[in-house]
């Protein structure tokens, strides 16, 4: 399926947005669009307000004076409690679990679509939080008044400790390995974008199904256009296609933003080759 014209165009704006400028949830909005063709948004924008409204009520309607603690519970009572919003290790064989959209419909998702919710919550409330790059499972970070607690929206909101974290981390990299601070560094807006259709790309490209694959890839480079390696990842899958022509034009941006490495070396080797059967 190619995306619709509009959904190309608000892609393509949100590629020209500095990072802080993006609206997470509704560019997650446009990207699960992007399936469901014709299905209007404002429904969705709705129920996202609504989530918001019913946090502050629970907060007691002085957000930004909120202490961490009533922070934390009115995220958890409305989003986990009273919406229903979780996931269970079904959800990790669905692709739609990673569409914001049907997640709202089905409330299940992927630990990043939970996430995504309780970020445009909390900062819709002017409350500080950042998802956190950690291997195997989106968790989130929110401050106030000099602390910090780090949140497991898929796991119902809970709070992690730094003991919970490195068994987290430890069952998805083994034992011979120990955390590190890389591992709790704060995402992006379009980080986190890339995350959860990254998501997507890969059980895809686990099930061959390499057209669709590509059909996401070309949708992320939309809003991410300086990801160096995903258009090295596009060219190579337009070459498996035998797409030479956009296969030597993703690849030639490759190599106009990537470095000197071996993977440009072969990106080189291979653009050669490509050349000569566009010749």
């Amino acid at each position: 399926m190619r995306l619709p014209a509009d959904i190309r165009t608000r892609l393509v704006g949100i590629g020209r947005l500095p990072d802080r400028d993006i609206d997470l949830a509704e560019a997650a909005l446009t990207l699960a669009a992007a399936d469901r063709p014709g299905v209007p948004l404002d429904p969705y924008r709705r129920h996202l307000e609504r989530l918001v409204a019913d946090v502050r009520a629970y907060a007691g309607g002085a957000q930004p004076e909120a202490p961490l603690s009533l922070r934390i519970e009115a995220l958890v009572q409305v989003i986990v409690r009273k919406y229903g919003y979780g996931g269970t290790e079904s959800v990790f064989d669905d692709l739609e679990a990673a569409n914001l959209m049907r997640v709202i419909d089905s409330r299940a998702g992927l630990p990043i679509v939970i996430g995504i919710l309780f970020i445009h919550a909390a900062r819709a409330l002017g409350w500080p939080m950042a998802g956190l790059d950690f291997p195997g499972r989106f968790l989130v970070r929110i401050a106030a008044g000099g602390q910090r607690r780090i949140l497991d929206p898929f796991g119902g909101g809970r709070v992690l400790t730094a003991r919970d974290m490195r068994d987290m981390f430890k069952a998805v990299a083994g034992n011979h390995v120990e955390l590190t601070p890389g591992h709790y560094r704060e995402m992006t807006n379009r980080d986190m974008l890339l995350r959860l259709q990254g998501n997507i790309k890969t059980r895809l490209l686990r099930g061959e199904r390499l057209y669709e694959a590509l059909e996401i890839i070309e949708s992320m480079v939309l809003f991410a256009p300086e990801a160096t390696e995903l258009w090295r990842e596009a060219g190579l899958l337009h070459a498996r296609l035998d797409h030479v022509k956009d296969a030597v034009a993703a690849l030639e941006e490759y190599m106009r933003q990537s470095g000197g490495d071996r993977a440009r070396y072969n990106t080189s080797m291979l653009l050669q080759e490509l050349r000569t059967r566009l010749n």
